[in-house]
C-alpha cells in the first residue's frame, strides 16, 4: 500500500506541532504545504519547522495550485478557532475531493453554532466523496468525547461534569498571552471587550456534542462570562512573571440547562501557578462515575496525538461532515499509519 499523502493548510504553531509529528510516522508523507503568512510562504517547510534542513516542499499560498499538483489523500487544516473563517478555506480542500481534518474548535460540532454552514458543508462533502472532521484535544477529546464514552457505563444520568485545570506555564507564549497573563484586571476587561481575548472556544459545542450523543433536548446552552483568575502571590513562566494582584489566566463555565437545571456543566480553567492540574469528569447517576486525570493532559501534546491519531478513521469514514461521537472509538495509531486503514 502506498503511503498516505498528507497536505497541510496552515502551518502556524499548531499545524507545524502536527507536521513535526507526522514527519517521524511511518505510512504517511507530507507532499505540501499552504499558509498565506508572508514569513511562510515561498520558504522550504523544513524552514519553517525549524529542522535546518529542506524537505523540499515549498510553502505556498496558492491553495488550488498546491492541491492540483500533489493529489493528497487528506488535507490537515489548522488556521482559525471559527467556522466563518475556516468554511471558505475548508470548502476549497474538498472541491478537490480531498477529505480535512482540521484544529477548527467550532468545527468540532458545528450544528450548534454554524447550522447553515455545517449543512452546507456536509452536502459539499458528500457530493465530493471526502469527509470533513474537526478535532482536536479540547474540543475533539476531553470534555466531550471521552465524556461520551464513559456515559456508557451508566443506566440512569442526572447530572454530567467535566473540569479542566491546566497550569498554563506549561504552555506556549501565545497561548499565555491568550489567557491575559500579566494584565492587570482593567486591561483584561479591555481586552475582553475588544475582543482580543476570547476565553475558550468550543465550550457549547462540546456540550451540544453530549446532549446529542444522549438524546438530550436542551432548553438553552449558557456560556458565562470569561473571568480572570488574580495571583496571590507572585507567578512566572519562562515568558511572564506575573506579580500578585495581577491576572494570571482565565476561568470561563458553561451549562447545558433543562427544567431551571444545569445539567451539563464544563469548567475550564487556565492560569500560570496553578498548583493542582488535572481532567475531571463526575457523572451523577446509576452508576456515579468519578474520573480524574492528574496532572491533565497537555493540551499541545494531546492536540497533535488526537490530529494524528483520527487520519486513519477519516479516511475510513463515510463521506460528510462528521463529529467525533460519529467515528470508530478513538485510539491511537502508534505503528504504521498504513496498518490502521
Amino acid at each position: 500500500m502506498e503511503e498516505v499523502k498528507v497536505v497541510f493548510y496552515g502551518v502556524g504553531a499548531v499545524g507545524s506541532l502536527i507536521a513535526k509529528s507526522l514527519l517521524e510516522k511511518k505510512g504517511v508523507k507530507i507532499v505540501g504545504a499552504i499558509d498565506i503568512a508572508k514569513d511562510k510562504a515561498g520558504k522550504d517547510l523544513g524552514e519553517v519547522l525549524d529542522l535546518n534542513k529542506e524537505l523540499g516542499i515549498i510553502v505556498s499560498s496558492d491553495v488550488d495550485s498546491v492541491l492540483s499538483k500533489t493529489r493528497p489523500d487528506i488535507a490537515v487544516h489548522a488556521t482559525s478557532s471559527y467556522l466563518k473563517d475556516t468554511y471558505p478555506q475548508i470548502a476549497s480542500i474538498i472541491k478537490h475531493s480531498i477529505n480535512v481534518v482540521s484544529t477548527c474548535e467550532e468545527l468540532s460540532y458545528p450544528y450548534y453554532s454554524e447550522p447553515k454552514i455545517a449543512r452546507e458543508l456536509d452536502m459539499l462533502a458528500k457530493k465530493h466523496d471526502v469527509t470533513v472532521l474537526g478535532t482536536g484535544i479540547n474540543p475533539g477529546f476531553l470534555m466531550d468525547t471521552l465524556v461520551i464514552t464513559l456515559t456508557a457505563a451508566c443506566q440512569r444520568i442526572d447530572k454530567i461534569e467535566a473540569v479542566r485545570i491546566m497550569n498554563a506555564a506549561t504552555r506556549r507564549l501565545p497561548f499565555q498571552k491568550k489567557i491575559g497573563a500579566g494584565l492587570t484586571s482593567e486591561e483584561f476587561k479591555q481586552k475582553i471587550e475588544k475582543g482580543e481575548i476570547t476565553g475558550h472556544v468550543g465550550l457549547k459545542q462540546s456540550i451540544a456534542m453530549i446532549a446529542d450523543a444522549l438524546a438530550w433536548k436542551l432548553d438553552e446552552i449558557r456560556a458565562d462570562s470569561v473571568e480572570p483568575v488574580i495571583a496571590r502571590e507572585t507567578v512566572k513562566s519562562d515568558f511572564i512573571r506575573v506579580e500578585a494582584g495581577k491576572v494570571a489566566g482565565l476561568r470561563q463555565t458553561a451549562k447545558g440547562m433543562m427544567k431551571g437545571e444545569g445539567v451539563i456543566i464544563l469548567d475550564f480553567q487556565a492560569y500560570i501557578g496553578a498548583k493542582e492540574e488535572y481532567d475531571a469528569v463526575t457523572i451523577t447517576g446509576v452508576p456515579t462515575i468519578k474520573q480524574k486525570i492528574q496532572p491533565c493532559v497537555h493540551g499541545d501534546a494531546g492536540t497533535v496525538a488526537v490530529i494524528v491519531n483520527s487520519i486513519p478513521k477519516v479516511l475510513k469514514a463515510p463521506a460528510g461532515l462528521l463529529t467525533m461521537k460519529d467515528l470508530q472509538v478513538p485510539s491511537a495509531a502508534v505503528e504504521d499509519v498504513r496498518k490502521y486503514l
